[in-house]
């Protein structure tokens, strides 16, 4: 039964659990409607880079067919390049130039000008072969930009075309009208051509803001298109409307599991704790046989929990939640308590080894010698032979100090086991690095015995590797007689499980003991 006052900590938990979800969804979502920002500019870019380099293209092919009348007079071909201008869509007016001085237009016949003086800024440095340069007006109409495009050969003679710069204002004005882009386009180092009137969040890098700048890879055109923050804020709510119902149903998921885990958990804490009170806790002891002396010289006290209600709680349940809340400590004192306890009514023969399992939390108590050695003097009255039941993981750590306090308890006559050894991680060398005595074989190796005469090959390397350590082995879950006879064969003499006995309580323990031990191997196998 869990407490009805929840621990800050719980809510703390709970409140975690559903935040996470919304928080992890609110963070996709911005970097997916920033994604899709760029997704836009990028074709938005690609639109307008495509339009100007067409008009490029015709503007280049308009200056090729112009370089035909160098060395004409205009009064000649004068009348030709109005038709030019007035019948090819895009351009302003074309025209032919000897020396950066106009020498024939379309607009102007044979008008002397200097090109300088039409675009109203001096020409590039280096303005020979082909090229094009963007002006913020010109002398014959001055608020509006232009492209101009030259087609210059080395001995002065050019023809240009000038493309009125309205068309590629209308084009970015209507690539950036529906998401409220500020673009800016122009042809070499020259002017560069607005949406509408110039704009300032092009410098601005404050938040939500992304630019993309890019360059044409046939002409010196320079385009950057920079979306608004409101932009950014759109994409987001767009995506976080489709996402954010799933986001919390997950948030509601996470809240309902991690509500059932601090149940569990905090149950499962104070439950052990009153379990202990209440003692629901019992030991039950599984008689090991001794194949030698055809008596059974030992056991193991195994913990059992049997609920107010009747039910019983799985060992490997309970005890890894023990070890998980903290509790596997008291949980130990409490086992060797009991033991304690029960022994006060046994007959047993002096040197019956007596089993207990120990965690590693345990082990590495700073009480853990004088509760051993509790232990040991309670147990004094029946001098038994006491084995301390290790895990693999037990010996990882801190191996010098595990290392001592072992050696320093089997001085006192106290038999160390590695229990369910092979189904762990323990490094062999530990075998040899921490005083033992016994090795204890899982069941799961057990198992894999199919026949007498067979062959389980990580079986026969755990024997033979203990036999090369001089280490006895105990076999774990020997449930039949084709079991039993191939351990025989290959040396095990020490059986524990069902074929012989099952876990008992306290009260039978030692009347059973005595009749089976009485009455024979061939009498012992379990019902």
């Amino acid at each position: 039964m869990l407490a009805t006052e929840k621990p800050r900590h719980d809510l703390r938990w709970l409140v975690a659990a559903g935040l996470i979800p919304i928080l992890l969804c609110l963070l996709f979502t911005l970097l997916e409607a920033g994604q899709m920002v760029k997704r836009q500019l990028t074709v938005t870019s690609s639109m307008l880079m495509s339009q100007a380099e067409n008009i490029s293209d015709r503007a280049r092919v308009m200056t090729a067919s112009l370089q035909s009348y160098k060395n004409h007079r205009c009064a000649d071909i004068k009348d030709e390049l109005q038709e030019y201008g007035s019948m090819h869509p895009y351009f302003r007016s074309v025209g032919l130039v000897q020396d950066d001085n106009v020498i024939c237009s379309s607009t102007f016949g044979e008008r002397q000008d200097s090109i300088e003086d039409i675009i109203r800024r001096p020409l590039p440095a280096d303005h020979k072969g082909l090229w094009s340069l963007s002006v913020a007006g010109t002398s014959g109409v001055n608020n509006r930009p232009a492209v101009l495009f030259m087609h210059e050969d080395r001995d002065g003679f050019a023809s240009y075309a000038l493309v009125d710069g309205q068309y590629f204002i209308d084009f970015i004005w209507a690539a950036g009208m529906r998401h409220d882009y500020d673009i800016s386009m122009k042809f070499g180092d020259g002017f560069a051509m607005f949406s509408g009137v110039p704009a300032t969040r092009q410098s601005d890098k404050k938040w939500g803001n992304h630019t993309l700048n890019t360059h044409s890879d046939r002409y010196a055109i320079t385009l950057s298109v920079t979306s608004s923050r409101s932009e950014l804020l759109y994409n987001w709510q767009q995506v976080l409307f489709s996402l954010m119902p799933m986001a919390l149903i997950l948030s509601l998921l996470f809240v309902a599991l991690t509500s059932n885990w601090l149940k569990r958990k905090g149950s499962f804490r104070d439950e052990i704790r009153r379990g202990i009170e209440r003692n629901e806790f019992s030991v039950h002891y599984q008689p090991v046989f001794n194949l030698q002396t055809q008596k059974f010289s030992g056991a193991e006290a195994l913990m059992r929990w049997q609920r107010p209600d009747g039910h019983w709680v799985r060992p490997d349940v309970f005890i890894s939640a023990a070890e998980s809340e903290g509790m596997i400590v008291p949980l130990t004192r409490y086992l060797l308590q009991r033991v304690i306890q029960d022994s006060a009514q046994w007959q047993l023969e002096p040197g019956f080894h007596l089993s207990v399992n120990l965690a590693a939390e345990h082990l590495q108590h700073d009480e853990f010698m004088s509760d051993i050695r509790a232990f040991a003097a309670g147990m004094d009255h029946l001098k038994p032979t006491i084995t301390l039941e290790l895990t693999e993981r037990s010996l990882i750590g801190e191996d010098r100090m595990v290392s001592q306090r072992l050696a320093e308890l089997r001085r006192e006559g106290i038999i160390i086991a590695i229990d369910d050894f092979g189904t762990g991680h323990c490094a062999l060398s530990y075998l040899q690095t921490f005083p033992l005595d016994y090795l204890k074989i899982d069941r799961g190796f057990v198992n894999t015995i199919e026949s007498v005469d067979g062959e389980t090959p990580v079986l026969d390397a755990i024997i033979s590797l203990a036999d090369k350590l001089a280490l006895k082995v105990v076999a774990e879950g020997v449930e039949n007689e084709m079991q039993l006879r191939y351990l025989q064969n290959h040396g095990v003499s020490l059986i524990q499980g069902y074929y012989f006995a099952r876990p008992m309580e306290s009260a039978a323990l030692s009347e059973w003991l005595q009749e089976h031990n009485a009455s024979g191997c061939q009498d012992t196998r379990a019902v």
